[in-house]
Formats: structure tokens, C-alpha cells, sequence
């Protein structure tokens, strides 16, 4: 009889430690979510701000007024803005690849195109 209640005691003492954790995770997970709750709700507040600014800025009335404030310097374009092809600059110089088999000497350039001073030649 007495080992039946000492096994009665320690399976409720186990079963209260049960329900103690899961009373403890419960209230850890209410506070969790009571939290998650109140930055939804910061978050969607400052959504409602910003469409609201949003829907301020993109006004058509406000919109003129931007275009009307900044570009009355900008004048309409005229053919005689544009010059003529005889002042158009000179094209650039055609590069024309050495032919060869050899990749590394391809991509060296010769003195000359490199602006580089050639040794000096021996005497006469």
C-alpha cells in the first residue's frame, strides 16, 4: 500500500511539473504573439501613412504645379538647334587586328601605336 502511494505522489508531482511547462510556454507564446499583434498593428499604421502621403504627392493638381514652378525656363525644340552634318566630328580611326596565330602578340601593341620611344638604332 505504501509503495502505491509513494507512486500515486510522484505521478502527480510529475503531472503538476507537466502543466507548470506547459502553463510557462503557453504564457511565453501569448506574450510572443500579444507582441507580434502590436508591431502588425505599428506596421499597418505607418502603411495607412505612407499610402496617404503617397496619395498627397500624386495629385494632378500638385503635379502641375511642380511642372509649372520648375519648367517654364525649358523652351520648345526648333529644327535650326541641331547643326548641319558638315560640323559633325571627324570618325575615329579604324583598328585593324594583326593576323596571326599567336594570342600574346595580338594583344601587345607595337611601339608606335603606343606612343612609346623606340630604342635608339647603332651608329652609321
Amino acid at each position: 500500500m505504501r509503495l502505491l502511494n509513494i507512486i500515486v505522489i510522484a505521478a502527480l508531482i510529475l503531472a503538476a511539473s507537466i502543466v507548470y511547462k506547459i502553463k510557462f510556454d503557453s504564457t511565453l507564446r501569448a506574450e510572443r504573439v500579444g507582441k507580434l499583434a502590436g508591431e502588425l498593428r505599428r506596421e499597418r499604421n505607418a502603411i495607412a501613412t505612407l499610402r496617404a502621403d503617397w496619395s498627397r504627392l500624386d495629385t494632378p493638381g500638385r503635379i502641375q504645379g511642380l511642372a509649372q514652378r520648375h519648367l517654364t525656363t525649358l523652351r520648345p525644340i526648333v529644327p535650326t538647334q541641331f547643326d548641319g552634318f558638315d560640323r559633325l566630328p571627324e570618325r575615329p580611326p579604324v583598328i585593324v587586328r594583326p593576323p596571326g596565330d599567336d594570342p600574346i602578340g595580338a594583344m601587345i601593341a607595337p611601339p608606335e601605336a603606343t606612343g612609346s620611344v623606340s630604342p635608339p638604332k647603332a651608329g652609321p
